[in-house]
Parts: C-alpha cells; structure tokens; sequence
C-alpha cells in the first residue's frame, strides 16, 4: 500500500524521493550551464559580424557618392589609394564571370557559421567566425542587391595597393580584407591546437592515451576475487 502511494506520487516505489515535475537531473543542469557559458560567445561572434557588415556597407556607400569608376584618391602617395571597381567574382577580384556560384557559397558559409556557432567554447574563435561572418555577408549583400541583378549583383571594390612586394595586389574593399584576417587567425589557432569548443587537441589526447589504462584497473582487481572463488 504505501510501495503503490509512492508511485502515485511520482517516485520510484522504492524508497526514493520522489522528483518535482519538470525538474532536471545532472545531465540537464549540465546542458543547460553550457548554454548560458556559451551564450556570450555567441553574442561577441554575432556582434562583430554586425560591425563588419555596417563598416563594409558604409565604406561602399560613401565609394559609390562620391567617386566615379576609374576615378581614384591617394591615401598615402605611391603606396595606398581608393580607385572604384565593380567585381563580379570572388575576394580581391578573382574567378570572374562565376558571380552566382560565390552568391551560392556565402550563402552556406553564413549558414554554416550559424550551426557550429552552438559549439563555441573559445572568444577567439568566435572573433575569427564573426570576421568570416561579416564579410561574407558583407560581400553577399553586394551580389543579392546591386546590379546587374538579384544574386549577380558585382562588388564594389575601392581599395588599392599601389607598391605590393612580389605581386601587383588586386582591389579590395573592408569585407575582403576581414575574410583574410579571419583565415589568418584560424590558421594560428589550429597550429595552436585549440579546436572550436576551446579545448586543446593536446589535452585531448593525452586524455585519450590515459583512457585505456583506467579501464584495465578493474580487470586487475578482479583477478583475485576470480582464483579465491576457485580456491573454494
């Protein structure tokens, strides 16, 4: 009788406590506390991406007023100039001709970006996808809403090194050179070892070369219990 009130109530019927609905076991709290940790990250990755884009779309706002195609302004005599181009390809005007594909591309790197974001665990990594995030978008916007058309649209590019040692460096705009210093910094980090949760691929395995070893200790201890049982 009180085994069967106990389940009523929401226990076990063997003496456990019984459980408020709703309410969450380690597993949960864990899941939840992770969340929240990862929150923050999320918003500095979704903040510089926001950044990234309103500078880009600024900067080719101003470009477009007040410069004419072909029309350039030195910046720092010799080395640096803006200079108006219109690119229908990728980053720093290459792959020409192909601006659907790329418009296609960005599109599944934002979406991309957006699906891992859930497993950041390091602000670095978040700075490095939110760089990537905002000149994609950046760059997108460009291809959807200027012309020629939606999703052929050319990107504006304005700036220009004049004097670039061991190649004549193409014209770029803020979203391109964002793209770069998000691949530069993924790069460091993966020679660093630290992966996207912001653990070290080193801890990792040191880790995993300890695993093995803890799981032979009970085979070594029940070794004695199974010649005693013979011995009776």
């Amino acid at each position: 009788m009180d085994e069967s009130r106990a389940v009523a109530d929401g226990g076990t019927g063997t003496g456990d406590t019984p459980r408020p609905v709703g309410a969450s076991g380690p597993d949960g709290a864990t899941r939840a506390g992770t969340v929240r940790s990862r929150r923050p990250l999320i918003a500095l990755l979704v903040g510089v991406a926001l950044l990234v884009l309103a500078v880009d779309q600024l900067s080719k706002y101003l470009v477009v007023r007040d410069l004419r195609p072909g029309e350039t302004v030195s910046l720092i005599s010799g080395v640096l100039r803006l200079n108006l181009t219109r690119n229908p390809g990728a980053a720093f005007s290459m792959a020409t001709g192909m601006t659907w594909i790329f418009t296609v591309i960005a599109i599944a790197v934002a979406v991309l970006i957006a699906r891992i974001s859930t497993r950041l665990g390091s602000r670095w990594w978040a700075l490095a996808l939110g760089l990537l995030l905002g000149g994609a978008v950046g760059n997108l916007t460009d291809r959807l809403f200027r012309e020629p058309g939606f999703a052929r649209g050319h990107v504006v590019d304005f700036i220009e090194y004049q004097k670039f040692p061991f190649m004549d460096f193409p014209v770029f705009n803020a979203a391109d050179s964002c793209i770069v210093c998000s691949a530069v910094l993924i790069a460091l980090l993966g020679l660093r070892g630290i992966g996207l949760d912001g653990s070290r691929l080193t801890d990792q395995a040191s880790a995993a070369g300890k695993a093995p070893a803890a799981g032979k200790a009970p085979a070594a201890d029940q070794a004695p219990a199974a010649d005693q049982r013979a011995d009776g």
